[in-house]
């Protein structure tokens, strides 16, 4: 009984189309991390004078070291500022990323104006029930109408 119950929540299609949305969603986690790092943060980094983000960091021991690598050989503790960098750029790339996304779906699921019907009856003057547009007569209060 539990396993029917799991498996008919697992085949939902709302279910599958979240995991799909997921491995899409870290495989275009991959290529926003190789765009932020590969191909924007160097020209970025030449244009403040060749600093490589990636590499910027506080070392909390005191000592100098070259690099990041180096201080974490050495088993120093860093401030790793530079990756956070990284990092919050390529937050708001896919956040900016999903926004137009999400944009997109919107305007495309957006539901069509509503067709307003031409009225098929009217108000008796006198007893103010719904009578037929033809009607000469109200076959509620039956008072004579006045033609329109």
């Amino acid at each position: 009984m539990l396993l029917k119950d799991f498996k008919e929540f697992a085949m939902r299609g709302n279910i599958l189309d979240m995991a799909v949305g997921i491995v899409l969603g870290a495989s275009f986690g991959g290529i926003v991390t190789s765009l932020v790092n590969d191909v924007m943060m160097p020209p970025i980094g030449r244009v403040l004078g060749h600093v490589d983000f990636s590499n910027l960091f506080i070392s909390l021991t005191g000592r100098h070291f070259d690099s990041l690598a180096a201080a974490k050989a050495a088993g120093a503790a860093t401030l790793n500022y530079g990756l956070f960098l990284n990092a919050v750029i390529n937050f708001l790339i896919v956040a900016f990323a999903m926004f137009l996304l999400v944009k997109q779906v919107n305007r495309l699921q957006r539901p069509a104006p509503a067709v307003v019907a031409a009225p098929t009856t009217k108000a008796c003057a006198y007893c103010c029930s719904q009578i037929p547009l033809a009607a000469t007569r109200c076959p509620n209060c039956t008072s004579q109408l006045k033609a329109e």
